[in-house]
């Protein structure tokens, strides 16, 4: 079975679970921290992988370092570490952050612009994009992009909206080039 698939029955059943709990919230901002730890610390990962250490230091090593997590996002760690699945706890995390955005009606996205954008205006753009799209809101984050040379550029998901003057110039430039032809 891949990786994919396995990472998402994970995040389905810790879904679930936090749904049930009504903990849905604390279990993202958990997981978020848990993605942090385990994206930015190969080290880590270069451990928990590692055929001479034992699980039961590997759980040790999981149980220190996370021991301000709720005890249902733990002992999914400690599930993870004792199967040997390591390797999907990214996968895991980005599936049950994309449930709950589903369950809550919320899309991640990612605006570009020449300079940093105010709250009023990421708020703006979030309830203008997210009626297109049909969620209720837009978690925003925006990257400073020079190259743009004015506008914005929008990603949702694998959708790009360009309203970027480097993209209608790059427009008007495939236009003219097949008038010519």
């Amino acid at each position: 079975m891949s990786n994919g698939i396995v990472a998402k029955r994970y995040a389905v059943a810790l879904f679930q679970l936090a749904k049930e709990q009504n903990t849905i919230a604390q279990f993202e901002k958990e997981l978020n921290i848990v993605k942090e730890v385990f994206t930015t610390n190969k080290e880590l990962i270069d451990v928990l992988k590692h055929p001479k250490v034992t699980n039961e230091a590997k759980k040790t090593i999981i149980k220190e370092s996370f021991a301000s997590l709720s005890p249902q996002v733990l002992n999914t760690l400690l599930l993870l570490v004792e199967r040997h699945r390591v390797d999907i706890v990214t996968e895991v995390v980005n599936h049950f952050i994309q449930s709950a955005n589903e369950a809550s009606g919320i899309e991640d996205a990612v605006v570009y612009s020449v300079r940093p954008l105010t709250d009023a205006e990421l708020t703006s753009i979030s309830t203008s994009f997210a009626k297109k799209i049909g969620k209720t809101s837009l978690r925003l984050q925006n990257v400073v992009d020079k190259a743009l040379l004015g506008g914005l550029k929008l990603r949702i998901g694998n959708r790009i909206y360009d309203g970027s003057i480097s993209g209608k110039l790059e427009r008007i430039e495939r236009q003219l080039v097949a008038n010519r032809l």
